[in-house]
């Protein structure tokens, strides 16, 4: 054996992140080799690392939207946040003094359809960050380049980000739903559908206006709770008290009428003279009921009145009044001095 022969050098140790994990540890420990060790690590233990994240994550969103879909059933039967919600529109002075949702189910789908979508999102975007470092990626650079490009979208897109809030909140309080008559100021009409950005209205031209639920500052809801029908009959200058006594006759009787004694929440009620014009007196009817059946008894209610007019006379007395006025000549005016 040569004097000057040297011991082999010994193979240099794992580096140091493989040496933090265990499992490199006592590869290296046992085999003593650093390329069993980084190679076992990085083929082995870092597939089944990545393999495990994405499962946990798919594991934690099924358990995260099975809760929500609890959510959304429980609130569909009335048990949760939501309530209380009716199927049937009040039939009582009590009952129709509180504003009741007929739309339960529709707005508890939409909300578990949003938080679906929050859920999958934020899950899977943190399971992508844990991955990349997994593979010894730098994620600050990554996530300070998003920061910076939120903040840029964030500014760019107030409008929509501005728009889904209002209609989140919208969806939340029930303001209203499809099939509702709303007024947003700009549009009336028929609710045809709702999401969390616009709302669609159908008005009486048969006009589709697509309304963005961050522009609606004030709506109008007619058809939730109850609703007051309000009708002024003009009696020229007819006896008041005559008048009053056949209008309340009229609506008395129309109360009590089998077909119609059901729409009623209050019993209907002359107010009396409401103004007066050169055309006569004005007396005002009022009556409270559902917001589905304000049109139809305000319909027939007018009616009713007219023909309740006709009968006593009244209206032929309106008639020969404004004939009577009609025939007098016009006089002008004194000329100024």
């Amino acid at each position: 054996m040569p004097l000057n022969s040297q011991p082999a050098p010994e193979p240099p140790p794992p580096n140091a992140d493989c040496l933090a994990d265990r499992t490199c540890k006592f590869l290296y420990d046992l085999t003593g080799s650093s390329w069993l060790a980084e190679g076992g690590y990085y083929l082995l233990v870092k597939p089944v690392r990545i393999v495990l994240i994405i499962l946990g994550a798919m594991i934690i969103r099924a358990l995260l939207n099975h809760g929500i879909d609890k959510f959304v059933d429980r609130t569909v039967k009335g048990k949760t946040l939501l309530r209380p919600i009716r199927e049937k529109v009040p039939t009582s002075v009590a009952a129709a003094t509180t504003v009741f949702a007929d739309r339960r189910s529709q707005r508890a789908e939409a909300l578990g359809s949003v938080l679906k979508s929050v859920v999958t999102a934020t899950v899977f975007s943190l399971a992508f960050l844990i991955v990349l470092s997994e593979l010894e990626i730098n994620v600050g650079p990554l996530l300070a380049s998003l920061g910076v490009a939120g903040v840029a979208l964030g500014f760019g897109a107030q409008s929509l980000v501005k728009d889904l809030i209002a209609g989140m909140f919208m969806l939340l309080e029930d303001q209203y739903g499809v099939g509702d008559i709303i007024d947003t100021g700009e549009a009336l009409g028929v609710v045809e559908t709702v999401g969390l950005r616009i709302v669609s209205i159908r008005d009486i031209h048969g006009v589709l206006w697509h309304v963005r639920n961050g522009e609606i500052i004030r709506v109008g809801n007619k058809s939730q709770g109850w609703a007051t029908v309000m009708i002024d009959v003009p009696i020229g200058f007819a006896g008041v008290d005559k008048a009053t006594a056949v209008l309340r006759q009229a609506v008395d009787a129309f109360a009590h009428d089998p077909q119609y004694s059901g729409y009623f929440l209050e019993s209907p009620q002359v107010l009396g003279v409401e103004s007066i014009s050169v055309d006569g007196a004005v007396i005002r009817t009022v009556c409270k009921t559902s917001t589905d059946r304000q049109w139809d008894l305000q319909r027939e209610m007018r009616r009713r009145l007219t023909e309740a007019l006709e009968a006593s006379g009244i209206a032929a007395q309106i008639q020969a009044s404004r004939t009577l006025r009609a025939s007098l000549p016009i006089q002008e005016p004194p000329p100024d001095r």
